[in-house]
């Protein structure tokens, strides 16, 4: 009887532990799963230069090109923006001008960036040539406007920063609404018979921008007409007098500041006072027009900068 009682003692025991190790087995592998479950996701995006894999919502961001962190902002995932080349933010963004100073537009800090470890870095074609060795530091993805096709472009891109933060169904919202304003500008501009003429003005100095150029977006998207089809495609523009502005008579002379964008001595830019410029039907008619300099020079190819353009380049059409 005893030996019996000490058998069912042992099983007991046994059956006893079996159930803790097999808790412990289902935990462990619930635990396994759960963590499974939690492991970063990643996807790869297609930029301006190769495909790269980068991380989906990524918790912090450097950003260098402040199109694309126009976009961030609108898409309401600014929150992630942890670095940025805070002196040469524009003034719609001036609040991202408090994040962490992560360098130079043309010359990224690669120390700081590096105590920063950002999950992503997202940069334009200022800082192409850094792109080696950034990706080094995290997934570094190159967000380029092409200007042969700058809507287009600018679209893929925000689509692109649509689908590393999940923000699809808000980016085709914006998108949807951005492309009938383009489209109405558009239909008026090339309704119209004016002829248009984009210049940068650096301390006194002009160069005029064309179709296929940094600023043609004025012509390619925004629909006006352009006073020269010679002018020669060039990230800095050719280089124009103002007896040539005269020569070309724009009805509409749009005017980048690009000395009020990055600071110096403007007292020669006044582009409407000169005496040539006045001649000009654009003089004549009142539509020697200033485009916000900041946004048109440090910015573009995002949600909110292809709005603000749009608001620009509406001063030129007859009011409705």
């Amino acid at each position: 009887m005893k030996l019996k009682k000490k058998l069912l003692t042992v099983l007991s025991v046994v059956l006893f532990l079996g159930l803790l190790v097999g808790c412990g087995t289902k935990k462990e592998e619930a635990t396994t799963a759960s963590s499974s479950k939690e492991a970063p996701k990643t996807l790869t995006v297609k930029d301006a230069k190769e495909e790269v894999e980068v991380p989906k919502n990524p918790k912090k961001v450097v950003v260098f090109d402040n199109g694309s962190l126009d976009t961030m902002d609108a898409l309401g995932v600014g929150k992630t923006v942890i670095g940025a080349p805070t002196k040469s933010v524009p003034a719609y963004l001036k609040k991202y001008a408090e994040v962490e100073n992560a360098g130079g537009i043309k010359e990224p800090d690669m120390e700081k960036i590096n105590q920063l470890k950002p999950d992503l870095i997202i940069i334009s074609g200022r800082q192409q040539d850094f792109k080696k060795d950034l990706s080094k530091i995290a997934p570094t993805i190159y967000l380029a406007v092409d200007s042969t096709k700058t809507w287009e472009s600018t679209k893929q891109n925000i689509q692109t920063l649509a689908e590393i933060f999940d923000k699809q169904d808000v980016a085709k919202k914006k998108i949807a609404t951005l492309e009938k304003e383009i489209a109405d500008v558009k239909k008026q501009a090339e309704a119209s018979d004016e002829k248009a003429l984009a210049v940068l003005v650096n301390e006194g100095q002009l160069s005029a921008y064309g179709k296929g150029s940094r600023f043609g977006i004025i012509y390619d998207t925004f629909g006006f007409a352009t006073a020269d089809e010679n002018i020669k495609a060039s990230i800095h523009g050719q280089s124009v007098s103002y007896e040539y502005v005269l020569e070309k008579n724009p009805d509409i002379l749009f005017v980048i500041d690009r000395t009020k964008a990055i600071g110096g001595d403007d007292s020669k830019n006044n582009v409407a006072e000169n005496e040539l410029v006045a001649q000009t039907n654009a003089g004549k008619n009142g539509k020697v027009i200033s485009l916000q300099p900041d946004v048109w020079y440090l910015s573009g190819g995002g949600l909110e900068s292809t709005q603000l353009m749009l608001e620009d380049v509406e001063q030129a059409l007859p009011e409705k």
